[in-house]
Protein backbone atom coordinates (compact mmCIF):
# COMPACT_ATOMS: atom_id res chain seq x y z
CA UNK A 1 0.00 0.00 0.00
CA UNK A 2 2.78 2.36 0.88
CA UNK A 3 4.10 2.42 -3.06
CA UNK A 4 1.67 3.24 -4.66
CA UNK A 5 1.09 6.67 -2.22
CA UNK A 6 5.01 7.25 -2.69
CA UNK A 7 4.80 6.71 -6.05
CA UNK A 8 1.70 9.19 -6.08
CA UNK A 9 3.30 11.60 -4.29
CA UNK A 10 6.51 11.41 -6.72
CA UNK A 11 4.44 12.07 -9.67
CA UNK A 12 2.85 14.99 -7.97
CA UNK A 13 6.08 16.44 -6.84
CA UNK A 14 7.82 15.49 -10.27
CA UNK A 15 4.70 17.80 -12.49
CA UNK A 16 4.77 20.28 -10.31
CA UNK A 17 8.72 20.68 -10.52
CA UNK A 18 8.78 22.90 -13.85
CA UNK A 19 5.99 24.88 -12.05
CA UNK A 20 8.07 25.67 -8.80
CA UNK A 21 11.15 26.53 -10.76
CA UNK A 22 9.22 29.03 -12.70
CA UNK A 23 7.97 30.68 -9.77
CA UNK A 24 11.34 31.11 -8.46
CA UNK A 25 12.62 32.31 -11.25
CA UNK A 26 9.67 34.80 -11.50
CA UNK A 27 8.33 33.89 -15.07
CA UNK A 28 6.61 31.42 -16.50
CA UNK A 29 7.78 27.83 -17.66
CA UNK A 30 6.71 29.10 -21.62
CA UNK A 31 8.78 31.81 -21.80
CA UNK A 32 12.16 31.65 -22.10
CA UNK A 33 13.12 35.11 -22.94
CA UNK A 34 15.47 37.09 -20.53
CA UNK A 35 13.11 40.11 -18.37
CA UNK A 36 12.41 43.15 -19.93
CA UNK A 37 14.59 46.04 -19.21
CA UNK A 38 12.06 46.90 -15.90
CA UNK A 39 11.90 43.72 -14.75
CA UNK A 40 15.64 43.75 -14.66
CA UNK A 41 15.50 47.05 -13.04
CA UNK A 42 13.07 45.69 -10.72
CA UNK A 43 14.84 43.02 -9.39
CA UNK A 44 18.09 45.39 -9.17
CA UNK A 45 15.82 47.76 -6.95
CA UNK A 46 14.84 44.40 -4.57
CA UNK A 47 18.31 43.11 -4.02
CA UNK A 48 20.22 46.80 -3.85
CA UNK A 49 17.26 49.08 -2.51
CA UNK A 50 14.87 47.42 -0.20
CA UNK A 51 16.55 47.36 2.56
CA UNK A 52 16.41 50.93 3.19
CA UNK A 53 14.32 52.53 0.65
CA UNK A 54 11.44 49.76 1.14
CA UNK A 55 9.52 47.40 -1.11
CA UNK A 56 7.29 50.37 -2.13
CA UNK A 57 9.74 53.51 -2.07
CA UNK A 58 8.53 54.59 0.99
CA UNK A 59 11.91 54.32 2.74
CA UNK A 60 10.08 53.26 6.08
CA UNK A 61 12.48 50.36 7.08
CA UNK A 62 13.78 48.95 10.01
CA UNK A 63 17.54 49.66 8.52
CA UNK A 64 17.12 53.30 7.85
CA UNK A 65 15.80 54.14 11.05
CA UNK A 66 18.11 52.17 12.81
CA UNK A 67 20.54 54.08 10.63
CA UNK A 68 18.98 57.28 11.63
CA UNK A 69 18.11 58.21 8.14
CA UNK A 70 15.37 60.08 6.92
CA UNK A 71 14.56 59.22 3.42
CA UNK A 72 12.35 60.68 0.74
CA UNK A 73 8.82 59.06 0.40
CA UNK A 74 8.72 57.91 -3.09
CA UNK A 75 5.19 57.20 -3.30
CA UNK A 76 4.50 61.15 -2.24
CA UNK A 77 4.40 62.72 -5.97
CA UNK A 78 6.12 65.68 -4.87
CA UNK A 79 9.32 63.54 -3.09
CA UNK A 80 11.01 63.51 -6.82
CA UNK A 81 9.47 66.50 -8.23
CA UNK A 82 12.28 68.50 -8.02
CA UNK A 83 14.85 66.06 -9.41
CA UNK A 84 15.23 65.45 -12.70
CA UNK A 85 16.19 61.72 -14.45
CA UNK A 86 19.73 62.83 -14.84
CA UNK A 87 20.16 63.77 -11.02
CA UNK A 88 18.65 60.39 -10.00
CA UNK A 89 20.74 59.01 -12.39
CA UNK A 90 24.06 60.75 -11.12
CA UNK A 91 22.57 59.80 -7.12
CA UNK A 92 22.27 55.90 -8.00
CA UNK A 93 25.30 55.35 -10.24
CA UNK A 94 27.93 57.45 -7.66
CA UNK A 95 26.02 57.13 -4.06
CA UNK A 96 25.08 59.94 -1.69
CA UNK A 97 25.61 60.12 1.75
CA UNK A 98 25.69 56.53 3.43
CA UNK A 99 24.47 55.50 -0.14
CA UNK A 100 26.63 53.02 -1.86
CA UNK A 101 27.14 53.99 -5.32
CA UNK A 102 25.58 51.12 -8.19
CA UNK A 103 28.86 49.58 -9.20
CA UNK A 104 28.65 49.35 -13.16
CA UNK A 105 29.59 45.84 -13.27
CA UNK A 106 26.70 45.57 -11.43
CA UNK A 107 24.34 47.68 -13.14
CA UNK A 108 25.07 48.44 -16.81
CA UNK A 109 23.67 52.66 -17.41
CA UNK A 110 21.05 50.93 -19.02
CA UNK A 111 19.70 49.42 -15.97
CA UNK A 112 20.19 52.44 -13.96
CA UNK A 113 18.44 54.69 -16.11
CA UNK A 114 15.78 51.64 -15.92
CA UNK A 115 15.72 52.15 -12.15
CA UNK A 116 15.14 55.51 -12.63
CA UNK A 117 11.99 55.14 -14.62
CA UNK A 118 11.12 51.98 -11.85
CA UNK A 119 11.75 54.71 -9.04
CA UNK A 120 9.52 57.11 -10.59
CA UNK A 121 6.56 54.40 -10.77
CA UNK A 122 6.14 54.22 -6.80
CA UNK A 123 3.89 57.66 -7.93
CA UNK A 124 2.33 57.04 -10.48
CA UNK A 125 1.12 60.91 -10.43
CA UNK A 126 4.59 62.00 -10.69
CA UNK A 127 4.77 64.79 -12.83
CA UNK A 128 7.27 64.56 -15.52
CA UNK A 129 10.63 65.77 -15.05
CA UNK A 130 13.17 66.71 -17.76
CA UNK A 131 14.05 63.40 -19.14
CA UNK A 132 17.99 64.34 -19.81
CA UNK A 133 19.88 61.71 -19.52
CA UNK A 134 24.13 61.48 -18.15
Amino acid sequence: MAKPVLRLLAGILIASAPVCAAGVQGHSASSAAAPGPLARAKNIYQIDCTVCHGDNGDGKTDLATSMSLSLRDWTDPKSLADKSDAELFKIIRDGKDKMPPEDADRAKDDDVKNLVIYIRSFSKSQPAASTAQK
